[in-house]
């Protein structure tokens, strides 16, 4: 496929929605303010790829930086697609420090508990740093929810203990760096650790990634 297939631009609210309810395994979207990078291949909307400021108010603070100063990719939310993930994130990110000139840092997590180590951002030069803290979760109506996207839709999460409301321990993540300015990368270095390597025979880096929904086309909203 020619590079020149591959586009990236800001995305509407509906189309992120959909793509996180339908091409993630959250089926949800993140809690709080996001930047919405909408992806196209050949002029077909295939997902998006969103940054927030993450669950943990505090993401920052242990790099010496200010809330303005970096975020977390929260959802890479991709249906069916030709162009290599890493290089789909590779150019959202160049977006994001283009467009948000403060930006130092980035920060994503990969998920130990849905058989992720994060092959895709080894593929693009994060740092590792190993394993975050594993934190407290609440299922309810069948749905597992972080405590922060819990209390944002429901308000304290107290009143539904009588209602079937459990608490849970999640659990730990990878935790990877990708600092925007060769300053951050020097301090940063200083921190890394090995890659973890991958745990099961697939891997991140094949193109094509099926939908969720078996296919499903996107709104109207998101062409």
């Amino acid at each position: 496929m020619n590079k020149s297939d591959l586009k990236l631009d800001w995305a509407t609210h509906e189309a992120a929605k959909y793509a996180c309810a339908h091409w993630h395994y959250s089926k949800c979207m993140p809690v709080g303010k996001l930047l919405k990078i909408g992806v196209w291949e050949k002029s077909k909307f295939i997902g998006v790829v969103l940054f927030g400021r993450g669950a943990n108010r505090g993401l920052l603070s242990p790099y010496g930086l200010k809330q303005t100063q970096g975020c977390e990719l929260t959802r890479i939310a991709l249906t069916s697609h030709e162009s290599y993930v890493s290089r789909i994130i590779a150019l959202a990110i160049s977006f994001v420090s283009r467009k948000c000139s403060n930006m130092r840092l980035i920060i994503s997590f990969a998920d130990s508990s849905q058989g992720h180590h994060g092959g895709i951002y080894q593929a693009t030069n994060w740092i590792y740093t190993g394993m975050s803290n594993a934190a407290y979760e609440y299922i309810y109506n069948g749905k597992r929810w972080h405590g922060r996207a819990f209390r944002k839709s429901h308000g304290s999460h107290l009143k539904y203990i009588d209602k079937g409301l459990k608490i849970v321990k999640g659990a730990a993540k990878h935790r990877y760096l990708m600092p925007l300015d060769a300053a951050m990368r020097k301090k940063l270095e200083t921190l890394a650790k090995p890659y973890p390597k991958r745990v099961r025979s697939s891997t991140v880096e094949q193109p094509a990634i099926q939908p969720a929904d078996g296919g499903s086309s996107p709104t109207r909203a998101l062409q």
